[in-house]
């Protein structure tokens, strides 16, 4: 029987995201060197969040890639003002969606958003704080990092 080698990409951050933490911590990269995405500050991605687990690969990051229309790189606390404002947009992330293994957002959760939504409601005076070591660099191409910086959470959240 053949052994088949597959070739990873690793100046790719998708690919190099794709292995999960649990995946990392198992040792499935040993002997490989992988590069972390890199989030707005030019450090590595950190974790958003894992209770409720966010990120468009539902790994606990603001990771995005070529399916992720509608790029979830920002790392937010939630809160009420901003609760109903998506809600009015026609995004309500309040009410849980079992079928996607949504929970439902309450003030207080951290989640990968939009950025685009994060910009529009920059726009409208109502963004949430954001958590700028867990925002994926992607997101300057729709924010500046000064806007960010206005509107970084004080106090990090426990992942």
């Amino acid at each position: 029987m053949a052994i088949q080698s597959v070739a990873l990409d690793l100046d790719d951050p998708i690919t190099t995201q794709r292995l999960t933490i649990d995946q990392r911590a198992k040792g499935l990269s040993d002997g490989l060197t992988f590069k972390m995405a890199k989030n707005v500050i030019g450090t590595d991605l950190q974790p958003c969040c894992f209770d409720p687990v966010t990120g468009y690969y539902r790994d606990g990051f603001c990771n995005t890639g070529g399916g992720d229309f509608g790029v979830h790189t920002v790392c937010c606390e939630m809160t009420d003002e901003f609760l109903e404002f998506s809600r009015a947009a026609g995004n309500d992330l309040s009410t849980p969606v079992p079928e996607y293994n949504f929970p439902g957002l309450n003030a207080g959760d951290y989640w990968c958003l939009c950025a685009q939504r994060w910009t529009q409601a920059l726009k409208a005076g109502v963004a949430p704080r954001v958590k700028l070591e867990a925002t994926h660099m992607s997101t300057l191409e729709f924010a500046s990092l000064d806007d960010l910086k206005k509107h970084s959470c004080s106090g990090e959240p426990e992942v």
